[in-house]
């Protein structure tokens, strides 16, 4: 097993530099970079106006409008001082060539320097940090309550196929899945965040003004009260597939004969689903919970997030795309491929703590 674990964490770092690679180019390609945005930014001010750009080291450089005009590379330049374009090139890394900028960004990630915001004028990494509790707190949340109603409520209909609570349970998965997330949420807060009806549940944070005058314990409840909606519009829109998933790879064990084998043994029927064929039918929903918490952590609350101003990374991640802020961009991206990649290896450890029989050492990567 020490022998599999360490290929594969060989295999990350080929990986992990194909991802950014390929990620770097697309985005290269893209238009409208960080040079241009300060441009069309500084074209919207008024003449005469003082701008002033923070650089990938922190520097900043000040800048009146020019009337006097230049070639430029760059749409709606003609009225800036060339030089002044040149030296928000330099603050920004773009007076070199991309294969350069990509390598250097590379050497830095090594030595864990992300860099600095273009438009914050923070640390990435401190960016991350700050927005990392809210993206955290759903992620876990999500991941844990969507675990624990999926996996039994799946076993419970593989139990009972064809039953009467089988088909009303199906039609009720299947019309929940079929509403987005972000809906749902609009409706919860019509429904109990003083839209319309109700005002139970806060709008907005993860925490109340007043949290850090709290006891703890009402601290606990506080962060509980703000995560309620969040949550619940998570959690609808992501166990349908998890429940069918369990339900199916539970039918197609308890279809094997090594099942008629158990019962005709007399073995119970809990013994025989806890015991025989709960192992096996979970190494698929195992196999799945990487990419699950991955894409609830960083990807699925994104809009609920938005709708309930929640800062974290998702949204981060989207205002950072649009403003192409590289720094942010880039480390975010970094950081979630490698947390994926980890999690994918953690996910196949976890087949062996399922099922002892797995033995990795005789696969071939």
């Amino acid at each position: 097993m020490l022998a599999y674990i360490i290929r594969r964490l060989l295999l990350i770092i080929p990986t992990l530099f194909g991802i950014m690679v390929l990620n770097f180019a697309i985005i290269q390609a893209a238009p409208g970079g960080p040079v241009e945005q300060l441009i069309a930014e500084i074209e919207g001010t008024a003449i005469s106006a003082t701008t002033r750009i923070t650089g990938t080291t922190g520097e900043t450089v000040s800048s009146t409008r020019s009337g006097e005009g230049g070639e430029s590379l760059y749409r709606g330049a003609q009225g800036l001082d060339p030089a002044f374009i040149a030296e928000i090139e330099k603050l920004y890394g773009f007076d070199k060539p991309a294969h350069e900028r990509f390598l250097q960004m590379m050497g830095s990630y090594l030595r864990l320097d992300f860099g600095n915001s273009f438009f914050r004028g923070r640390p990435v990494v401190d960016l991350v940090l700050e927005k990392m509790p809210v993206s955290i707190s759903l992620g876990i949340w999500t991941t844990l309550i969507v675990y624990l109603i999926s996996i039994p409520l799946g076993i419970r209909k593989a139990v009972r196929d064809g039953s009467r609570f089988d088909i009303w349970t199906s039609a009720i998965v299947v019309t929940l899945s079929a509403i987005p997330g972000f809906l749902f949420a609009i409706l919860l807060v019509v429904l109990f965040a003083g839209g319309s009806y109700l005002d139970w549940f806060p709008l907005r944070g993860l925490v109340s003004s007043d949290f850090a005058t709290l006891p703890w314990y009402e601290q606990i409840l506080d962060y509980l009260w703000h995560m309620v909606l969040p949550i619940t519009a998570l959690v609808i829109g992501g166990f349908a597939g998890l429940t069918m998933l369990t339900k199916n790879s539970f039918l197609d064990q308890i279809n094997q004969a090594y099942v008629s084998t158990a019962r005709a043994k007399g073995l119970s029927e809990r013994r025989v689903l806890y015991g025989h064929v709960f192992r096996n039918a979970m190494l698929i929903v195992i196999a799945g919970f990487p990419s699950a918490f991955i894409g609830i952590l960083f990807t699925g609350a994104l809009l609920i997030e938005t709708i309930f101003s929640l800062d974290g990374l998702g949204l981060l991640g989207f205002e950072s795309l649009i403003n192409r802020d590289y720094p942010v961009v880039f480390g975010t991206l970094f950081f979630f491929t490698l947390l994926g990649l980890v999690l994918n290896l953690v996910g196949d450890l976890a087949y062996t703590m399922v099922d002892p029989r797995i033995d990795f050492e005789r696969r071939r990567l």
